[in-house]
């Protein structure tokens, strides 16, 4: 089996299993609403690459950890990052009528709904984290630093700064440096905190954080720039989502600034330097790690 059908048997695999444990954990006991639970667990199951929640179990495997463990921050990732997408979605955002090939969810559940079922996701992402601890026995102090860091990545300083950077770059960027900025809050920050959450939960030195760091903010902002490539030259079907929607809203992307070739040129650099990154962490287990960056090099969805 050659490198890139065996990241392909991990990924589903892995994808799997997130799947399965996502189906059950909003638990059947809670008082919820119908038409809540319903909303939320709609966009939570509509598939999607699970990368996020990979990539923690990734980081965890690198450093020969208990995967099971690290499958409550894996989970929580995944809600975090459903609840920005179901947010992203509405009217007043990027007004996007399909998301993975099916309607978004406040076309079927109205933008009220929708705004609660991304709430709802949002606060049960920490709920979730906290199991790690509850069920898993992972040291509170490491619990802790995840909650920490989870709510500086994922709030002003993080993925909702970025979107709001990114709603007023609709206004007219002229520095991609501006650019840059939103890629890396708006995308990498959640990739960086899936890292170093499978590394913390795994027991990573400082020095196997600060590579995992590097190496998220490298490939989070090179999935971001090739997000934009696809965007102007992708297959609508694979995609699950119409194409040159940025064209259609005047939004500067790296290929606007640079061009498709030198944005793929990018793309390939970033790359490089994230591998790099973890070839001198000092981790067991690499592989799984290099391997992923390779994949979403070459991604065409």
């Amino acid at each position: 089996m050659n490198s890139q059908s065996g990241i392909e048997v991990y990924i589903k695999e892995q994808a799997s299993w997130i799947e399965r444990e996502l189906q059950r954990s909003l638990p059947e006991g809670w008082d919820v609403p119908g038409a809540l639970r319903e909303s939320m667990m709609y966009s939570l199951m509509a598939g999607g690459k699970r990368l996020r929640p990979i990539l923690v179990l990734a980081a965890s495997d690198a450093l020969g950890g208990d995967r099971e463990s690290a499958l409550p921050a894996a989970l929580a990732v995944e809600m975090i990052h459903t609840y920005s997408l179901i947010h992203d979605d509405l009217p007043a955002m990027d007004n996007d009528d399909f998301r993975r090939g099916k309607p978004t969810n406040h076309k079927v559940y109205g933008e009220a709904m929708a705004i609660l079922a991304g709430d709802a996701l949002l606060t049960h992402a920490f709920y979730t984290l906290v199991q790690a601890y509850r069920k898993h026995g992972v040291a509170p102090d490491r619990i802790a630093d995840l909650v920490e860091e989870l709510s500086k990545l994922a709030g002003a300083p993080g993925m909702v700064g970025g979107q709001a950077a990114d709603m007023q770059g609709e206004q007219g960027l002229t520095r991609i440096e501006e650019l840059e900025y939103i890629h890396l809050h708006k995308t990498s920050d959640l990739i960086v905190f899936s890292l170093k959450a499978g590394g913390r939960i795994a027991g990573a030195t400082d020095g196997q954080l600060a590579a995992l760091e590097k190496f998220g903010a490298c490939v989070g902002l090179a999935f971001q720039i090739q997000d934009d490539i696809l965007d102007l030259i992708g297959d609508e079907q694979k995609l699950g989502k119409p194409v040159k929607s940025d064209l259609k809203q005047q939004k500067v992307t790296y290929p606007y600034f640079i061009g498709i070739e030198a944005s793929r040129a990018k793309v390939a650099e970033l790359t490089d330097e994230a591998k790099k990154a973890i070839r001198e962490g000092g981790f067991d287990q690499p592989e799984r790690l290099l391997q992923l960056a390779d994949y979403l090099l070459n991604r065409d969805h």
